[in-house]
């Protein structure tokens, strides 16, 4: 949270878990702030319960689904184009208060230009977010007048 306070020019977010309000939120008052976000979920994002996906869609911060991987694993945030945060830290509120989780925080611009190269590989083969019912629940048909 402190990290993405004080970010000022970009932030690129990969996740496959994302139902973190307090992130969330934060990502929103950085985009508010003038600051480019940018994010890539995983597609159970699309039929998750509780992803912030919407709320971030919703604020106008590009969020986009990986669907081309059984499942996108990443757990990455580059901030300004010199600070990674990755590991095995899911943008989750258990993962906040209950997991056993690590949270690794490199100040390196060559190896976030790395990232960010590899970020931009995943969001070449990304698709706009679009909710989804979950499986087994219907959608109600759209409202004609």
């Amino acid at each position: 949270m402190n990290a993405l306070d004080h970010a000022t020019n970009t932030v690129l977010v990969q996740a496959y878990s994302f139902t973190s309000a307090p992130i969330a939120k934060a990502l929103v008052d950085a985009h508010r702030r003038g600051v480019q976000v940018q994010v890539i979920l995983d597609k159970s994002q699309q039929t998750e319960k509780y992803s912030e996906a919407d709320f971030l869609k919703n604020s106008e911060i590009p969020t986009l689904i990986d669907a081309q991987h059984a499942i996108a694993h990443n757990k990455i945030m580059i901030i300004d184009g010199y600070l990674i945060l990755t590991g095995s830290f899911n943008f989750t509120k258990a993962a906040e208060e209950h997991n056993a989780e690590n949270l690794l925080v490199i100040n390196d611009s060559t190896l976030a230009k790395e990232y960010i190269a590899t970020w931009r590989a995943h969001e070449q083969h990304s698709e706009p977010y679009a909710r989804e019912a979950p499986s087994g629940e219907r959608r109600a048909p759209p409202k004609r007048d």
